[in-house]
């Protein structure tokens, strides 16, 4: 089955998603084959690929390694135009309507959009939004665009509604990597009474209790990244905390 179809599936259902998100540059290969362990264990629904700045060109062995010892689906999350991989089952076609900057709105998009036809990759279409998360950030950084204030709720809304309305599959709201304040469940419970597609929370996701709260405030996916790279023991409370709802 298309993985998009599977999320409006599981939406349709009520039933919560679990994402992991591996930056290649920050496992080393004994590391990620402990993460995609515990992963397979507790049955992870998909793994994230990529990260906001990739250094050692890591992303295609990254792949590899995760589909050498998993079944679970990769999906590309890109930092950037470079970061595409014929190996990933599918990408997210972000587009960072949170921010001003046109490279990152449909700039960057024009060019990586042929080379994805070429592929069968399944290209998702997703509104990107960036939220403050305490602390300027390497997506912040990287993207040169403002993050929506911690405390807007209306904005934030207002910009996921509009991204719907242009077309969006999935609307993704990010603290960033290493988030010091997740997004506020008020957000989280604004903005997907304001939607009908697929809600992406990520960012400052750091224990079970958290991810739990997002759930039940709206969120349709949550996406955790930096606090398995510090203990991938987490997986498993984080993954039975989601699959309770």
């Amino acid at each position: 089955m298309e993985i998009y179809k599977e999320l409006l599936k599981r939406k349709k259902a009520a039933k919560k998603t679990f994402a992991i998100l591996i930056d290649p540059d920050r496992q080393d290969n004994k590391q990620l084959t402990q993460t995609i362990k515990c992963a397979n264990h507790v049955k992870v629904d998909y793994f994230f690929v990529g990260g906001s700045l990739l250094i050692d060109d890591n992303l295609e062995k990254c792949i590899q390694t995760i589909k050498n010892n998993s079944s679970i689906p990769v999906v590309l999350f890109p930092g950037n135009a470079m970061q595409i991989s014929k190996s990933a089952d599918a990408i997210l076609f972000l587009s960072l309507i949170s921010g001003r900057n046109p490279e990152l709105l449909i700039g960057k998009q024009v060019i990586t959009a042929p080379i994805l036809k070429q592929t069968d990759i399944e290209v998702i279409s997703t509104g990107y939004m960036l939220v403050n998360s305490g602390k300027p950030t390497t997506a912040s950084y990287m993207s040169n665009t403002n993050p929506i204030p911690y405390e807007k709720t209306n904005v934030a809304a207002c910009t996921a509604m509009a991204g719907e309305f242009l077309g969006m599959k999935l609307i993704y709201m990010d603290g960033g990597s290493g988030a010091e304040t997740p997004i506020s469940t008020k957000m989280i419970n604004t903005v997907s009474k304001t939607i009908d597609i697929p809600l992406i929370i990520g960012g400052g996701i750091t224990s079970a209790k958290k991810a739990k709260e997002n759930c039940q405030a709206g969120a349709d996916i949550i996406v955790v990244g930096n606090a398995i790279e510090k203990d991938n023991s987490i997986i498993k409370d984080i993954s039975e905390a989601i699959q309770s709802i």
